[in-house]
């Protein structure tokens, strides 16, 4: 099942934690839990309140085409970002992106959001990609930590990762905007893929 790495963040904060965040609705934790709960209601407008999906996007695709290697061993045609070729097409992966989360939010059809992605020369698909580091039977284990640092925050969720037996931690940076927090980036990005390529090579390993 195919997830953009910020919107498995959000699932299962609505799975697990929507209800435990009411009282913290101002806070950073509480924007997260508001954008959930936008995709439950497929509220776009809610959705773009609490989420920069260009800004979380663009970060996505430079955090991802830096990890050429963690890429090649979890996705097929991975070895194109070796090449530098998703730097070069930024702007289109990060424009099929964005379609894709406004088509999952409009419908709650993880298919129909692959659906409305335009074809891409590169062979990389990001949702894909999320899929291996949250995967369809991970649930949402609890908030690590929360540190906010004038107008920007670090949230701190906790995930587990069924598959390898063992959790992960997905840190979301918030920044204030007016009266609301709104996500800008997973800042982990990089270390996460490297993380469960290393898993996974050890369970291939394992297998022999």
């Amino acid at each position: 099942m195919k997830k953009l790495l910020f919107l498995v963040v959000l699932l299962a904060l609505a799975a697990g934690g929507y209800y435990y965040y009411q009282s913290l609705k101002h806070g950073p934790s509480g924007a997260l839990a508001q954008a959930a709960a936008a995709i439950e209601t497929h509220d776009m407008a809610t959705f773009e309140k609490f989420v920069d999906v260009n800004s979380v996007t663009n970060h996505l695709v430079d955090d991802v085409a830096g990890q050429g290697s963690a890429v090649t061993s979890l996705l097929p045609g991975g070895q194109l970002a070796m090449a530098g070729a998703m730097r070069l097409l930024k702007p289109t992966l990060a424009k099929a992106a964005h379609k894709e989360v406004q088509r999952y939010v409009e419908t709650g059809s993880l298919e129909a959001a692959a659906a409305a992605a335009p074809k891409r020369l590169v062979n990389i698909s990001l949702t894909g990609l999320a899929s291996k580091i949250v995967s369809p039977e991970s649930t949402f284990k609890g908030i690590k930590y929360t540190r906010e640092e004038g107008d920007n925050a670090f949230v701190g969720i906790e995930v587990s990762q069924p598959k390898y037996d063992t959790t992960m931690v997905i840190e979301a940076k918030m920044r204030r905007v007016g009266d609301h927090w709104q996500l800008k980036q997973i800042t982990n990005t990089a270390e996460l893929l490297q993380h469960v390529a290393g898993l996974e090579k050890r369970r291939l390993l394992q297998q022999d």
